[in-house]
């Protein structure tokens, strides 16, 4: 057995199936330092994560325990001062089309409408592309999360509700290897909430691409997820705990409220964030 079917058996003993899948996502002793007046404040030390091809990973731990740091390092987005991150087997070099971001805030050109910033992503992944078939990628994804009547909406026009839908639509529409998610629900009211997540997985159990996503919701995390992260508190922060979900999917919301398991899952993830 190789060092990596051996790993894999130890992250997937729930799901024995998975084994025979790739290694996308690979964190090793990752460390990240923010240099202050007062001298070094470690915020990551010593975290280590390997996650799955086509698997959904929730991660959840205290504000200040270094989960948007690490996301932001996963995005190249924000330097590693220690350790590697690997996609494919490939160290990252900053940013790049193989990992798509959904941030909090989608951050959309305003002046621009929906059609028009999901193109900008579009554009410069698929520049061989026909401006036919850039069009047709940007409205599938566009229909995908419920926008077809929006097309033609600048984005300063559209709730923020429909804003998020088009931030989805534009991460998934560059066809990422890993899609990162950063609490991408947590501005929105409850309903809204429910929808965008019943979207996203809808649209993520066709696409299967590689999902890693923060989540102060307990409920969340345990809905959209193979695995739920939780992470230590802050500073020097690592992995302190890796709970299986052993859901089948496709999944509804009231299978998940039915199940015996459910509760369970819950208790251990509040547990661990009460101590």
């Amino acid at each position: 057995m190789s060092i990596l079917e051996a790993e894999t058996n130890v992250i997937t003993q729930s799901a024995p199936e998975i084994v025979t899948k790739e290694l996308m996502l690979d964190l090793k002793n990752l460390k990240k330092v923010y240099p202050t007046p007062k001298g070094d404040y470690v915020v990551l030390e010593d975290l280590n994560l390997q996650i799955m091809k086509e698997e959904f990973v929730t991660i959840i731990g205290h504000s200040g325990c270094g989960k948007t740091t690490m996301l932001s390092m996963i995005a190249g987005l924000n330097e590693i001062t220690g350790g590697s991150i690997s996609v494919l087997g490939k160290p990252i070099k900053g940013p790049g089309p193989d990992r798509g971001v959904i941030f909090q805030a989608p951050s959309l050109m305003p002046w621009m409408t929906s059609l028009q910033n999901v193109l900008l992503g579009v554009n410069q992944v698929f520049p061989h592309a026909t401006k036919k078939q850039r069009n047709d990628i940007a409205k599938y994804y566009l229909q995908k999360v419920g926008l077809e009547d929006a097309f033609y909406k600048k984005a300063n026009e559209l709730s923020q509700g429909m804003q998020q839908r088009v931030g989805i639509a534009r991460a998934f529409a560059i066809k990422p290897k890993v899609l990162l998610l950063d609490e991408p629900f947590g501005m929105l009211d409850s309903l809204t909430r429910g929808e965008l997540q019943d979207i996203l997985i809808e649209i993520w159990n066709k696409e299967k691409i590689t999902a890693v996503m923060i989540t102060h919701d307990v409920d969340e995390a345990i809905f959209l997820a193979d695995r739920v992260v939780m992470m230590t508190s802050g500073p020097k922060a690592k992995i302190g705990d890796i709970l299986e979900i052993d859901f089948e999917r496709p999944r509804t919301r009231k299978k998940v409220l039915e199940h015996n398991d459910y509760y369970k899952y819950r208790k251990h993830l509040i547990d661990f964030l009460e101590h």
